[in-house]
This record gives structure tokens, sequence and C-alpha cells, in this order.
């Protein structure tokens, strides 16, 4: 009986070093939204609205997103992390993109010419 005690002890301490490893593995940075756009997103914003502060569109997947009826001037905010950027295009499915938009970083543009926009991984 004893030994199996010892057994179910044993075992016990290596799940949970297992999940405590495994935590720590996918951690992710503490949940920074900014100006309403979600940690680990790229937000688009309704025309005109500036200060930015309600997104009108959320995208997390990488690679390209076309957009439909977004003309005019938005905010576009990149709130990835990790090094990963996003990128403007004029073309669907992130075909003639601009010059990446850093993490961290917004740009306000006028996106009536931009016909998606990709996520790219660092």
């Amino acid at each position: 009986m004893r030994k199996m005690m010892r057994g179910a002890a044993a075992f016990a301490t290596a799940a949970a070093a297992v999940m405590a490893m495994s935590g720590a593995a996918h951690a992710r940075p503490a949940a920074d939204p900014w100006a309403g756009c979600p940690d680990g997103a790229v937000c688009v914003y309704p025309q005109n609205q500036n200060p930015a502060q309600s997104p009108s569109l959320v995208l997390y997947s990488y690679g390209p997103h076309n957009l439909s009826n977004q003309v005019g001037r938005h905010w576009v905010l990149n709130n990835q992390y990790g090094g990963a950027t996003a990128s403007l295009c004029t073309g669907y499915n992130g075909a003639g993109c601009g010059a990446p938009i850093a993490e961290s970083t917004g740009v306000y543009a006028d996106l009536t010419p931009i016909n998606s926009i990709t996520l790219n991984r660092p």
C-alpha cells in the first residue's frame, strides 16, 4: 500500500510539473488593449473616427484579409507582439503591399485604394 501511495505521489508531482511547464511554454504577454484593440490583433476603426476608440474590424490570423466597404480615412493599429507586422495592400489576397506597419504602431490611412491587409509573421 505504501509503495502504491509513493507511486501516486510521484505521478501527481510529475503531472503538476508538466502542467506548469506547458503553461510557461505558451505564455503570452499580459493583455494590453490599445484603443479597444485586443492584444495580438490588428484593428481597423470606422471612417474618420479620430482618435481611434472602438474598432469595426479585428484581425488575428496571419496572412491576407480582404476588405470590403472600407473607404476614406481610417486608423489601422497593429497591436501584435513578437515582431509581427501588418501591411496595407492595394490588391486582393495580399498583392501590392506597402511598407510594413511595426508592432505597437498605427497609421491613419485612406483605405479607398486598399483591398486587403496582411498580418505578417515575425
